[in-house]
């Protein structure tokens, strides 16, 4: 599992460590059964303090996403798929609210919005789908 952390967001890193997990498991790259790296091999990767990463496993733990597994580590709950996507749903909808927001604020028309989303996704999807060389 990759982790794409960005030090400079206003999004604190133990949350982003429990948004990347959650879409992980919701697009199936973390299965049922499987175990995530320990704390320490991940705050070492991401060179972050391991409180951050324990932070992180413990909120990804309260959710019923994982489990704590005795002197193996933690891993991913039978209940985790269907938590994470309903998780993932939730987060990118409150991230579109608030761009709705902000795009009524700065009075666009909904057509506007409608024509900004779509080549935006246009473009996502076509680099997603671009090899890379």
């Amino acid at each position: 599992m990759l982790f794409t952390i960005q030090p400079d967001s206003p999004v604190p890193i133990f949350e982003q460590i429990v948004t990347q997990t959650l879409f992980a498991i919701a697009r199936g790259d973390l299965a049922v059964g499987s175990l995530i790296p320990s704390v320490r091999e991940l705050a070492g990767r991401l060179v972050v303090h391991p409180n951050t990463v324990a932070r992180a496993y413990q909120e990804l733990e309260r959710k019923a996403v994982v489990e704590s597994q005795r002197g193996k580590g933690m891993k991913v709950t039978q209940e985790a798929p269907s938590i994470a996507r309903a998780q993932r749903r939730d987060i990118v909808r409150c991230r579109i609210r608030e761009a709705l927001r902000e795009a009524v604020s700065s009075a666009l028309s909904a057509e506007e919005v409608h024509a900004l989303v779509e080549e935006e996704w246009g473009q996502l999807t076509e680099s997603a789908s671009t090899p890379e060389v």
